[in-house]
């Protein structure tokens, strides 16, 4: 059974494809991937994206837990600030990558995967030794990301948060369309810019269409999960069970960034030893050079068709007009500018890494 979101009924009303996504029925696309991403590259657009999953952790422990079990160095937050990490699981990959707001410094706010709610849950609470509280609010709490450069000008009547001086990755509590006590942040997942609204699903149709009356003078439009994809990949952001998985090394996946080592955290002696060996591929961008779309799991080869590594995420990019990808390649293969070969219906067609961004 596809679980809906509190405004899955609007979606289709507004003519929106509905595709099943992480056990979710969800909005694909409505007019279009490529008008749809657009329109967020230049000007604002709606992503209903509540299927992702919300914990809070609380008490005295809650940092303890989350040093263990995080990646990042969670001492490092203040009140209003979030911090990108990934889970480590006791083999070598990630069980997930995921959000940690910090409310205060006893409470933290998760947001996590919508494929890994449970996953990541169970993760967690196993490792809570000392009774943290935990409570999973994944079910009653609705996400909106308003992404673009006219974000902020097409909210800020809604609100008394002031949204254009916010910083990336910060996030702040105040009164949004006449509701009280929202969570508003600014992690972007497209490049272009924007928010994030946390609210109560009894609360989420009320504000969705707040939204759409404030940005009407912008040209506001809702925007599929097809325009995310686009979107991120143009940025090179990382898709959990795409570029990452439980079988990825995140040092090879490009997370070394959000791997502190000045702490322990599960699995970190056998991923410090990694570091120290030396990596044996790496996750690379490419784009295309000779004309054909990589998807995920085609081979990548070099000049003489030796196997070198796999695509993990392709597209054809709205902004540039050619084809862009993901993959892990050898390491050998993995400095910028170096030619390699997409293996494309048993044709070798032309590529060459490029370190991501792909859209500056």
């Amino acid at each position: 059974m596809l679980k809906n979101t509190a405004l899955s009924e609007t979606h289709i009303a507004l003519g929106a494809k509905m595709v099943p996504f992480a056990g979710f029925n969800m909005p694909v696309q409505y007019t279009g991937i490529n008008d749809e991403h657009e329109t967020v590259r230049t000007g604002v657009g709606v992503f209903d994206v509540s299927h992702m999953g919300e914990f809070i952790l609380k008490g005295e422990k809650a940092l303890d837990l989350l040093q263990k079990i995080s990646s990042n160095d969670v001492s490092k937050l203040y009140d209003g600030k979030v911090q990108y990490a990934y889970i480590p699981n006791e083999t070598g990959g990630v069980v997930d990558d995921f959000l940690t707001y910090r409310i205060d410094d006893k409470t933290y706010f998760l947001v996590v995967n919508a494929s890994n709610i449970e996953k990541d849950w169970n993760w967690i609470s196993k490792y809570n030794t000392d009774g943290v509280e935990m409570k999973n609010i994944s079910d009653q709490t609705s996400l909106f990301a308003v992404q673009g450069p006219k974000a902020a000008d097409a909210l800020q009547s809604l609100t008394d948060i002031e949204l254009a001086p916010m910083e990336y990755y910060t996030f702040a509590k105040g009164t949004f369309a006449g509701v009280e006590n929202v969570l508003v942040s600014a992690t972007g997942y497209t490049g272009a810019g924007g928010f994030e609204i946390y609210v109560a699903n009894e609360d989420a149709q009320k504000v969705w269409d707040a939204v759409f009356e404030a940005g009407k003078a912008y040209g506001i439009k809702p925007i599929g999960l097809g325009a995310r994809d686009t979107l991120r990949l143009e940025m090179g952001f990382c898709l959990y069970g795409n570029d990452i998985d439980d079988n990825t090394s995140p040092l090879e996946g490009g997370l070394g960034w959000v791997t502190k080592f000045t702490k322990d955290f599960v699995n970190s002696a056998a991923l410090k030893a990694e570091k120290e060996a030396g990596l044996k591929k790496k996750l690379v961008g490419f784009e295309m050079i000779d004309r054909g779309i990589p998807r995920h799991d085609y081979e990548i080869v070099d000049a003489d068709g030796n196997v070198i590594g796999r695509v993990t995420s392709g597209t054809q990019s709205p902004t540039l007009k050619k084809s862009i990808g993901l993959g892990y390649v050898d390491t050998a293969f993995s400095k910028d500018g170096t030619e390699i070969f997409i293996l494309i219906r048993n044709q070798k067609i032309k590529a060459k890494v490029t370190k991501p961004p792909f859209v500056k």
